[in-house]
């Protein structure tokens, strides 16, 4: 039987058989060829990971705790997953949209500028980053994806995969943290998942916020943006209210 490397799923279908997927991104083009599509969660075992919510800030996105009383550690659950630089979106899962930030602002690339990061120091699950930059033109973009993870169970070193894509109209790429849920938890592994992206930005929304797991999830954040006109249109969902 041939593997179709071709085949795009339904995310909706990829969430619901995963109870732990952990913290994802998706980037792509709607099948209308009018927009970049953009997506990223969260979820949580523990108290201090549920403790989340979402706030929009302009054209950024930054994570706040919902009860400030009983944050335990904020090093690794308080940071911004989107920001903009002028015609570039960064999405991530840490504070290295921050790296990027900056880093681009020096010249530097998306690739260059995680070369200062690695995989989040929380042995023994070693938690992938994962990072996606947006380039917009004109009535067309494109998109980059990156994974820090660690190469062994020690966590004595970093693996860095980085993805290039063009974007095509009706696809999109789903890269987690977590390829389920165990103890410890077992990493992501590899290329991005190839996706279906056709309905407006509320079933793309609702589809991803209705399949992920009912008492892990915590915020869900869903942006599109006009290639023409560079309007955003944008869904926030937060467990937390």
């Amino acid at each position: 039987m041939s593997l179709d490397v071709y085949e795009a799923h339904r995310i909706g279908d990829l969430l619901r058989t995963n109870a732990y997927p952990g913290r994802g991104i998706v980037v792509g083009k709607t099948a209308d060829g009018a927009h970049a599509a953009i997506a990223y969660f969260i979820m949580g075992r523990s108290e201090n990971s549920r403790n989340r919510i979402f706030v929009e800030r302009g054209e950024d996105v930054t994570i706040y705790p919902f009860d400030e009383s009983k944050v335990e550690d904020p090093s690794l659950i308080i940071y911004s997953p989107i920001r903009v630089l002028a015609s570039r979106v960064i999405v991530t899962n840490g504070d290295q949209t921050d790296t990027i930030y900056e880093s681009l602002q020096q010249g530097s690339s998306f690739a260059g500028a995680l070369e200062a990061r690695t995989f989040e120091p929380d042995a023994p699950n070693f938690t992938p980053r994962i990072s996606a930059l947006l380039d917009l033109g004109v009535g067309d973009f494109s998109y980059q994806m990156s994974i820090l993870k660690s190469a062994d169970a020690q966590g004595s070193a970093c693996s860095r995969y980085t993805f290039s894509y063009p974007a095509i109209a009706g696809v999109g790429h789903f890269l987690h943290t977590y390829h389920s849920d165990g103890s410890p938890i077992p990493t992501f592994q590899g290329e991005p998942e190839r996706i279906c992206l056709d309905g407006t930005i509320d079933e793309f929304t609702q589809e991803i916020w209705n399949s992920l797991h009912a008492e892990n999830k915590i915020s869900l954040y869903t942006r599109y943006i006009d290639l023409n006109t560079g309007k955003v249109e944008s869904r926030l969902h937060n467990k937390n209210q």
